[in-house]
């Protein structure tokens, strides 16, 4: 499922998930992934000890994302093992080896950077993908805020074959304009699809999804 994610066309991936409702929705939708934060600062932060209620149904279903800043280790692991995530996405301030420890157990990554801090060193060429979210300063995870897509736009030119995948700000109203611009091979949405945070609004959900199939 994570290498269809990343292929053509376009995929579809809602993040901060805080609702089984909200969930299964997704995965009636058709939508490609859907992520859940675990990090416990996160105003979308879900219990990981209640997440199986709703994530393990799921298995096949909808790629099921895991979202962590500097705590995926053991934590990911130990979900992984449970079989209640698929993908890791690292949000903080990990290292190549944290990302080579799951790459190396077969455990496809996502792995989260700013867009004025892109990397310049060699990247993973399997089970990889990198998301580009407009720069929070201090702080980790999104902004609702877009940045200057030229910038995603340049790096997924120089680097061919790498999926890449685009956050920020995203809405109902611009994921046409930055399909177009970018050519991603996914877009990140969570606050351009929410009524309050954590809670999707399903017709802004089958709004995205209609820019992405019309």
């Amino acid at each position: 499922m994570f290498t269809e994610f990343c292929s053509p066309p376009v995929s579809l991936k809602i993040c901060g998930i805080t609702s089984p409702h909200d969930a299964r929705l997704l995965a009636d939708l058709g939508i490609e992934a859907l992520g859940v934060n675990f990090w416990p600062p996160s105003k979308r932060y879900y219990p990981p000890e209640l997440s199986a209620e709703f994530l393990r149904p799921l298995k096949g279903k909808i790629l099921r994302v895991g979202v962590f800043v500097n705590n995926a280790i053991p934590l990911a692991d130990e979900l992984v093992e449970k079989d209640l995530i698929d993908v890791v996405q690292l949000h903080g301030d990990e290292t190549a080896d944290d990302i080579r420890h799951f790459l190396d157990k077969g455990i496809p990554v996502i792995r989260a950077v700013s867009a004025e801090n892109l990397p310049t060193a060699e990247l993973p060429s399997e089970n990889f993908a990198l998301l580009i979210d407009t720069p929070a300063g201090k702080d980790y995870g999104g902004t609702g805020k877009t940045f200057d897509w030229t910038l995603a736009k340049d790096f997924i030119t120089s680097h061919p074959g790498l999926p890449v995948i685009l956050a920020g700000g995203l809405t109902t109203k611009n994921s046409v304009e930055a399909i177009e611009a970018v050519q991603p091979a996914a877009i990140d949405i969570a606050s351009g699809a929410e009524s309050s945070p954590g809670i999707k609004d399903s017709t802004k959900v089958r709004a995205l999804l209609d820019c992405l199939t019309s």
